[in-house]
């Protein structure tokens, strides 16, 4: 979260920035304050304190006070969010699992409220699918390219920030940038994104509402994870990305209809065993 406000710094306006260097000379106590507090001792207007959260990607001054409650706090463990450094090896496991089976749960929960058909939609028209993420976000754009792209759509994938910033600047009409992150913090790739949406492309992102990837993005899959991966290596966020992949992948194959259903196929008959003859054997010997 601090790093988030640093980061931001540059596109505040004077009063904003006013608020955001008292935050960050005095996280514990913003954790702790009121917006008139925080108006208050940062000579800010209690209307600018929330339009700084806003401009940092928050949706509201609550969310400041937690995220910096979140990255204030120092776990007993850094293995994952359920499991204590003392847990025998089958509570371990265990924890993890339910951890997993929450979050896929939650994911369902909230699939009602993502613009599912929207983004289906805009896909099946596509020129071209480019998946781009950082990080462990850019192995799940991997896993989705190495899908997506047996339907008969071109696709390709971005998983470094000068990469993806290059192919933002000639995007057009007709590519479709699936932007996936788990925060959706990073204000670079917020502009990036927001320059191939100008020129003329389309932005899926995968993020979490409220940041700055969801607010560059045509249609926002909004995946509220509650693991935090400013301390832990992403585990159930990177499952639930994968499982909306899979969903998307479906969705998708179903909305082109026979054409992927026979793409599909002869990609799978493609792996099929080779028959070799017996010249071949003996050329080898």
């Amino acid at each position: 979260m601090l790093d988030r406000i640093h980061e931001a710094a540059g596109r505040l306006s004077r009063v904003e920035r006013q608020v955001a260097d008292w935050v960050l000379d005095h996280p514990r106590e913003a954790a702790e304050s009121t917006v008139a507090a925080v108006a208050a001792a940062s000579g800010a207007s209690e209307p600018s304190v929330i339009r700084f959260c806003r401009r940092i990607g928050l949706s509201g001054f609550r969310e400041l006070t937690i995220r910096l409650t979140e990255a204030l706090s120092r776990p007993d463990s850094y293995l994952h969010t359920d499991v204590n450094a003392d847990d025998a090896t089958p509570d371990a496991v265990t924890k993890v699992v339910d951890a997993a089976i929450r979050s896929l749960v939650e994911l369902r929960s909230q699939l009602s409220t993502m613009p599912i058909d929207e983004a289906v939609a805009c896909m099946t028209g596509a020129r071209q699918l480019v998946f781009a993420g950082l990080g462990a976000s850019g192995y799940v754009a991997a896993d989705a390219r190495h899908k997506f792209f047996r339907l008969g759509i071109p696709c390709s994938v971005l998983t470094d920030t000068p990469s993806i910033r290059q192919f933002a600047a000639i995007a057009g009409s007709g590519d479709v940038i699936i932007a996936i992150s788990k925060t959706g913090s990073r204000s670079d790739l917020g502009q990036a994104f927001a320059k191939a949406r100008d020129n003329g492309a389309a932005i899926i992102a995968v993020t979490e509402r409220n940041s700055a990837v969801a607010a560059s993005a045509d249609f926002v899959l909004g995946c509220e994870s509650r693991e935090d991966t400013n301390i832990y290596t992403p585990m159930n966020s990177r499952l639930v990305h994968l499982a909306l992949f899979d969903a998307l992948h479906v969705s998708l194959a179903l909305a082109i209809g026979d054409e992927a259903a026979e793409n599909l196929r002869r990609s799978k008959e493609a792996l099929g065993p080779v028959s070799i003859s017996p010249q071949s054997v003996r050329s080898v010997r």
